[in-house]
């Protein structure tokens, strides 16, 4: 509701692994090892997790941002979602 930072794709907590695995129906051609993938979340707790997820699976360029209100507070810039 509040939006999203320009360029980022929702990916779910669940659907993580689905998403970052290329050998799935559910894969996001977004994902891929060679490429580096910042993670965020309402505090930094659940990217955290997912962080750690994404490099079991083998991704190396794996980056915290942390909350998105801090991305807020911090004068990220922020583009609406329509509904």
């Amino acid at each position: 509701a509040s939006g999203k930072i320009p360029g980022s794709v929702h990916v779910p907590r669940g659907m993580l692994e689905f998403r970052a695995d290329a050998s799935t129906q559910y894969h996001d051609k977004n994902l891929t090892q060679d490429r580096p993938v910042i993670l965020h979340c309402a505090s930094g707790g659940r990217s955290a997790l997912g962080g750690k997820t994404l490099k079991d699976m083998g991704y190396k360029n794996v980056y915290n941002l942390g909350g998105f209100k801090d991305w807020v507070d911090g004068g990220g810039e922020v583009e609406k979602v329509s509904k």
